[in-house]
């Protein structure tokens, strides 16, 4: 009798940790969805301004190549800035899956 008393608790301490378990996982995969959306959506944000940047200084040197240098240097404060954004959602990201 005490034998299946033992087989009976130990049954049901692992079926609760199966239970305890998948109700970690809906958890653990929220904070996935999360990750994944901050830093996708900050590298499709980046991507797209980092294009637009580049396409627009390609077009300004094109209509007035006396003006290179200038053009130049403001191109790459705006690739930083643009490319800071990136980082915004990544950090985002791992504030949601971590905390």
């Amino acid at each position: 009798m005490l034998r299946i008393v033992g087989i009976v608790m130990v049954g049901h301490s692992l079926i609760m940790a199966a239970v305890q378990s998948y109700s970690d996982v809906g958890e653990n995969a929220g904070k996935a969805i999360a990750l994944g959306v901050g830093a996708g959506g900050g590298a499709a944000g980046a991507g797209a301004g980092i294009g637009m940047l580049f396409g627009k200084v390609i077009e300004s040197v094109t209509r007035q190549p006396e003006m290179r240098n200038e053009i130049t240097s403001i191109q790459w404060l705006g690739f930083a800035l643009t490319e800071a954004t990136f980082f915004y959602g990544l950090v985002g990201g791992f504030i949601a899956f971590f905390l």
